[in-house]
Protein backbone atom coordinates (compact mmCIF):
# COMPACT_ATOMS: atom_id res chain seq x y z
CA UNK A 1 0.00 0.00 0.00
CA UNK A 2 1.50 3.76 -0.79
CA UNK A 3 2.06 5.27 1.91
CA UNK A 4 1.64 8.34 0.64
CA UNK A 5 -2.20 7.69 0.03
CA UNK A 6 -2.78 6.07 3.17
CA UNK A 7 -1.11 8.95 5.34
CA UNK A 8 -3.60 11.51 3.14
CA UNK A 9 -6.97 9.30 3.24
CA UNK A 10 -6.74 7.88 6.63
CA UNK A 11 -7.65 11.25 8.24
CA UNK A 12 -10.65 11.29 6.31
CA UNK A 13 -12.22 7.52 7.44
CA UNK A 14 -14.10 9.22 10.40
CA UNK A 15 -15.73 11.71 8.40
CA UNK A 16 -15.96 8.86 5.75
CA UNK A 17 -18.13 6.40 8.38
CA UNK A 18 -20.29 9.34 9.61
CA UNK A 19 -21.46 10.53 5.96
CA UNK A 20 -22.07 6.70 5.43
CA UNK A 21 -23.99 6.22 8.32
CA UNK A 22 -26.10 9.10 7.70
CA UNK A 23 -27.17 7.90 3.65
CA UNK A 24 -26.95 3.94 4.09
CA UNK A 25 -30.50 2.97 2.67
CA UNK A 26 -32.43 1.69 5.70
CA UNK A 27 -33.02 -1.30 4.07
CA UNK A 28 -29.53 -2.09 3.41
CA UNK A 29 -28.83 -1.91 7.22
CA UNK A 30 -29.50 -5.70 8.19
CA UNK A 31 -27.19 -6.61 5.06
CA UNK A 32 -24.29 -3.79 5.59
CA UNK A 33 -22.59 -1.74 7.66
CA UNK A 34 -21.65 1.34 7.07
CA UNK A 35 -17.60 0.60 8.14
CA UNK A 36 -17.88 -1.79 5.61
CA UNK A 37 -19.23 0.73 3.07
CA UNK A 38 -16.46 2.98 4.16
CA UNK A 39 -13.69 0.39 3.69
CA UNK A 40 -14.53 -0.23 -0.09
CA UNK A 41 -14.32 3.63 -0.31
CA UNK A 42 -11.08 4.23 0.53
CA UNK A 43 -9.87 1.08 -1.17
CA UNK A 44 -11.10 2.73 -4.61
CA UNK A 45 -9.65 5.70 -3.54
CA UNK A 46 -6.16 4.20 -2.47
CA UNK A 47 -6.06 2.27 -6.04
CA UNK A 48 -6.94 5.88 -7.87
CA UNK A 49 -4.79 8.31 -5.50
CA UNK A 50 -1.97 8.32 -7.80
CA UNK A 51 -4.24 9.87 -10.51
CA UNK A 52 -5.36 12.73 -8.12
CA UNK A 53 -3.86 15.66 -8.86
CA UNK A 54 -4.67 18.12 -6.05
CA UNK A 55 -4.27 16.85 -2.44
CA UNK A 56 -5.48 19.60 -1.07
CA UNK A 57 -8.10 19.01 1.92
CA UNK A 58 -11.13 20.67 0.64
CA UNK A 59 -10.37 18.71 -2.68
CA UNK A 60 -9.78 15.37 -1.27
CA UNK A 61 -13.41 15.42 0.98
CA UNK A 62 -14.96 16.10 -2.22
CA UNK A 63 -13.37 13.46 -4.07
CA UNK A 64 -14.03 11.10 -1.19
CA UNK A 65 -17.82 12.14 -1.38
CA UNK A 66 -18.21 11.09 -4.33
CA UNK A 67 -16.80 7.78 -4.33
CA UNK A 68 -18.59 7.16 -1.14
CA UNK A 69 -22.15 8.05 -3.19
CA UNK A 70 -20.53 6.03 -6.11
CA UNK A 71 -19.92 2.96 -3.18
CA UNK A 72 -23.68 3.78 -1.62
CA UNK A 73 -25.49 3.16 -5.06
CA UNK A 74 -23.33 0.37 -5.98
CA UNK A 75 -24.56 -1.34 -2.42
CA UNK A 76 -27.93 -0.68 -3.35
CA UNK A 77 -27.89 -1.93 -6.80
CA UNK A 78 -25.93 -5.04 -5.42
CA UNK A 79 -29.12 -5.78 -3.27
CA UNK A 80 -31.45 -5.09 -5.31
CA UNK A 81 -29.76 -6.66 -8.80
CA UNK A 82 -30.60 -3.37 -10.64
CA UNK A 83 -28.48 -1.99 -13.65
CA UNK A 84 -26.48 1.44 -12.28
CA UNK A 85 -28.58 3.68 -11.44
CA UNK A 86 -26.63 6.95 -12.60
CA UNK A 87 -29.28 9.03 -10.89
CA UNK A 88 -29.47 7.59 -7.44
CA UNK A 89 -25.56 7.97 -7.77
CA UNK A 90 -26.01 11.52 -8.29
CA UNK A 91 -28.91 12.08 -5.80
CA UNK A 92 -26.79 10.10 -3.44
CA UNK A 93 -23.92 12.89 -4.17
CA UNK A 94 -26.34 15.79 -3.46
CA UNK A 95 -27.20 14.46 -0.40
CA UNK A 96 -23.99 13.87 1.03
CA UNK A 97 -23.07 17.57 -0.38
CA UNK A 98 -25.69 18.75 1.73
CA UNK A 99 -25.10 16.66 5.01
CA UNK A 100 -21.47 18.29 5.05
CA UNK A 101 -23.11 21.54 4.71
CA UNK A 102 -24.93 20.97 7.79
CA UNK A 103 -22.24 19.78 9.22
CA UNK A 104 -19.84 22.98 8.47
CA UNK A 105 -22.59 24.87 10.63
CA UNK A 106 -21.84 22.95 13.54
CA UNK A 107 -17.89 23.26 12.66
CA UNK A 108 -18.28 26.71 11.98
CA UNK A 109 -17.40 28.94 14.67
CA UNK A 110 -15.46 32.40 13.13
CA UNK A 111 -14.40 30.73 9.69
CA UNK A 112 -14.72 32.50 6.82
CA UNK A 113 -15.75 30.84 3.19
CA UNK A 114 -12.26 32.06 1.98
CA UNK A 115 -10.52 29.84 4.19
CA UNK A 116 -11.64 26.56 3.18
CA UNK A 117 -8.54 24.48 4.52
CA UNK A 118 -9.17 25.30 7.94
CA UNK A 119 -12.90 24.58 7.72
CA UNK A 120 -11.82 20.97 6.12
CA UNK A 121 -9.93 20.15 9.33
CA UNK A 122 -12.96 21.71 11.60
CA UNK A 123 -14.96 19.50 9.63
CA UNK A 124 -12.62 16.36 10.40
CA UNK A 125 -11.99 17.38 14.15
CA UNK A 126 -15.81 17.32 14.26
CA UNK A 127 -16.36 13.99 12.37
CA UNK A 128 -13.92 12.65 15.10
CA UNK A 129 -15.75 14.29 18.06
CA UNK A 130 -18.89 12.62 16.64
CA UNK A 131 -17.50 9.26 16.41
CA UNK A 132 -16.88 9.41 19.90
CA UNK A 133 -20.30 10.30 21.23
CA UNK A 134 -22.55 7.20 22.01
CA UNK A 135 -24.51 6.39 18.94
CA UNK A 136 -27.79 7.34 20.20
CA UNK A 137 -26.96 10.67 21.09
CA UNK A 138 -24.87 10.98 17.23
CA UNK A 139 -27.83 10.14 15.92
CA UNK A 140 -29.91 12.71 17.47
CA UNK A 141 -27.25 15.29 16.48
CA UNK A 142 -26.64 14.16 13.39
CA UNK A 143 -30.07 13.92 12.76
CA UNK A 144 -31.40 17.47 13.85
CA UNK A 145 -28.37 19.58 12.49
CA UNK A 146 -27.67 17.45 9.42
CA UNK A 147 -31.25 16.30 8.33
CA UNK A 148 -33.14 19.47 9.63
CA UNK A 149 -34.94 16.99 11.21
CA UNK A 150 -37.51 18.54 14.12
CA UNK A 151 -37.64 16.98 17.69
CA UNK A 152 -40.64 15.94 17.48
CA UNK A 153 -39.55 13.89 14.37
CA UNK A 154 -36.78 12.60 15.89
CA UNK A 155 -38.44 11.78 19.04
CA UNK A 156 -41.14 9.68 16.73
CA UNK A 157 -38.40 8.05 14.41
CA UNK A 158 -36.89 6.94 17.58
CA UNK A 159 -39.43 5.95 19.77
CA UNK A 160 -38.28 8.77 22.07
CA UNK A 161 -40.36 11.28 24.32
CA UNK A 162 -39.25 14.84 23.20
CA UNK A 163 -37.95 15.59 26.10
CA UNK A 164 -35.57 12.27 26.17
CA UNK A 165 -34.60 13.54 22.86
CA UNK A 166 -34.04 17.16 23.61
CA UNK A 167 -32.10 15.67 26.35
CA UNK A 168 -29.56 13.80 24.12
CA UNK A 169 -29.40 16.87 21.54
CA UNK A 170 -28.29 19.15 24.42
CA UNK A 171 -26.18 16.52 26.23
CA UNK A 172 -24.29 15.48 22.55
CA UNK A 173 -23.91 19.21 21.84
CA UNK A 174 -22.26 19.66 25.12
CA UNK A 175 -20.04 16.75 25.11
CA UNK A 176 -18.82 17.80 21.14
CA UNK A 177 -17.92 21.17 22.01
CA UNK A 178 -15.94 19.85 25.05
CA UNK A 179 -14.00 17.61 22.81
CA UNK A 180 -13.86 20.46 20.28
CA UNK A 181 -12.32 22.84 22.86
CA UNK A 182 -9.84 20.40 24.47
CA UNK A 183 -8.42 19.63 21.08
CA UNK A 184 -8.02 23.00 20.02
CA UNK A 185 -6.06 23.26 23.58
CA UNK A 186 -3.67 20.86 22.44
Amino acid sequence: MNQAASDALEPYRQYLKILAELHLDHRLRGKLDASDVVQQTLLRAYSAFNGLRQQEPEVLAAWLRKILASTLADAVKHYDRDKRDIGLERSLQVELDRSVDGFSGLAAKQTSPSRHVERTEELLQLMKALSRLPDLMREVVVLKHCRGWTVGKISEHLGKTNPAVASLLRRGLERLRRELNSSEAS
